[in-house]
């Protein structure tokens, strides 16, 4: 699996949701829900995801008659890989920068 340098806020948030229950079928709904992420980006999000074979995707049957089919995602075995790696990683910006007053020892 290559390295992912540029991993959105978004797309980490979204790949921790489905990390905590990685053989789980989620639908983009639920996510949405969970993680905060609007539609407009969350869907782009999943078919670009699954498209680099990080995510399985496929139609589920309604649990309620009259209601339409709904797609579902889990991760695969390289989201899993990618999603543990993310949670280990520490954003730059999550790190306060240290500032030294002018004429400080170091």
């Amino acid at each position: 699996m290559a390295r992912r340098s540029n991993i959105s806020p978004q797309t980490r948030k979204v790949l921790a949701a489905l990390a905590q229950q990685p053989q789980a079928w989620r639908h983009g709904y639920d996510l949405s829900r969970e993680t905060g992420v609007k539609s407009g980006t969350l869907y782009p999000l999943l078919m670009r995801l699954t498209d680099q074979g990080l995510l399985d995707s496929e139609w589920r049957q309604p649990l309620e008659p009259g209601r339409p089919p709904r797609h579902a995602y889990r991760l695969t075995a390289d989201g899993v890989a990618l999603a543990a790696a993310q949670a280990t990683e520490i954003p730059a910006r999550a790190v306060p920068a240290v500032q030294i007053a002018p004429g400080a020892a170091t």
